[in-house]
């Protein structure tokens, strides 16, 4: 008899996102997905738009001065999307 290497439905699911190219993609959608959770729903409510261009993460806020004040914990929020994720992939936060 031979042994057989049992894995996990996790490792399975990983190993082939990551063979097919989709493991990326999946972390970026899940990082855009966590941007309210992240910054609450106090934020979010100002949020317009949120998207990741060249590794950094785009986001339309509509109020000026919370503009201001976001960019001012850009390193703060880097950490905390990219801990989310469980993974770096934005180095980044543009708000416009």
């Amino acid at each position: 008899m031979f042994k057989r290497q049992v894995l996990t439905l996790d490792e399975v699911l990983n190993k082939v996102l990551r063979v097919e190219g989709l493991e990326i993609p999946l972390k970026q959608k899940r990082l855009v997905d966590s941007w309210p959770i992240v910054v609450g729903p106090s934020i979010a409510r100002y949020t317009q738009s949120v998207f990741i261009k060249n590794q950094t993460l785009m986001v339309k806020i509509s109020n000026p001065a919370l503009r201001q004040d976001l960019s001012m914990m850009k390193g703060k929020l880097v950490g905390r999307l990219n801990e989310q994720v469980g993974g770096f992939i934005i180095s980044d936060i543009r708000f416009y």
